[in-house]
């Protein structure tokens, strides 16, 4: 009984993560689009900066806490900076990000095996430094 339910869980927090993931892709086109005010476009970068960085404001290691900033503090920023684009602007926005998704799947996974290289080279050259001394 417990497995189904996990399992509907999960499938309920990766379809959550996918609108998010497609909000996020909406809004940084609403940050590039002409008729979202400069105030919004500021508090975009910061929501979309924080999204995307592999610095959270607490670490993901830490247990339940870790995850806590990321299911509220990215939710929260994308529905305040909802609410300072026209709403015309954000539903063009979303059907771009929309169709960019259907477009460009896949690619993802490209992105994230560069990133991880780059981490790697990261972590050799420290720790070839650390040798050294």
């Amino acid at each position: 009984m417990y497995g189904g339910l996990n399992i509907i869980m999960l499938e309920k927090l990766k379809t959550k993560a996918k609108g998010i993931k497609q909000e996020v892709a909406a809004l940084y086109l609403a940050y590039r689009h002409p008729d979202v005010p400069w105030y919004a476009k500021v508090f975009i970068a910061i929501i979309i900066g924080y999204a995307i960085s592999p610095i959270d404001l607490i670490p993901d290691f830490i247990p339940v806490l870790g995850y806590l900033d990321d299911l509220i503090l990215i939710p929260a920023g994308i529905a305040l900076a909802l609410k300072m684009i026209p709403k015309e602007v954000m539903r063009e926005c979303r059907k771009q990000a929309a169709e960019m998704n259907r477009s460009t799947m896949g690619r993802g996974w490209i992105a994230a095996a560069l990133i991880l290289l780059l981490w790697a080279v990261l972590v050799l050259k420290i720790i070839h430094i650390a040798i050294k001394k």
